[in-house]
């Protein structure tokens, strides 16, 4: 890594952007496969990624550049990056450097759903607090 221009290029243009211009972007753990987190990139996000090797993102909140682990340290190294095949969706196989929840889990997806409802099947690692502060 970096990835040459024109490669990233070529890319942009075989991604299904939604209307606000967005395409959803799936971590996942290189090594282990474990899913860590959605969210979304916009082509400035993902040229930023390609060109760094670190994972960028667009806040839809703050309708900005999301540097994952900017604030919080927990930042994700790009292994290889994966479109599918209708070009909607991209894989990050991706290294990550602590937690890649807010929450302070591991992962975003650390709720079951049973028949009585939703339960947490995994424990906070390090608290949000210390991720933000107050």
């Amino acid at each position: 890594m970096p990835y040459p221009d024109p490669v990233i290029r070529a890319l942009l243009e075989k991604i299904t952007f939604t209307r606000d211009g967005l395409v959803c972007a799936i971590a996942q753990d290189g090594e282990t496969h474990e899913i860590l987190m959605q969210a979304w990139m916009n082509a400035d996000s993902i040229r930023e990624t390609l060109t760094t090797g670190r994972v960028c993102y667009w806040s839809r909140s703050r309708q900005k550049l999301w540097r994952k682990g900017e604030t919080s340290g927990q930042h994700q190294e790009l292994r290889e990056m994966r479109l599918d095949c209708d070009g909607d969706c991209l894989v990050l196989l991706v290294k990550q450097h602590g937690v890649a929840c807010h929450t302070g889990r591991k992962n975003c997806f650390f709720h079951t759903v049973s028949e009585t409802g939703l339960r947490e099947n995994a424990p906070v690692i390090i608290p949000p607090t210390t991720l933000y502060g107050d």
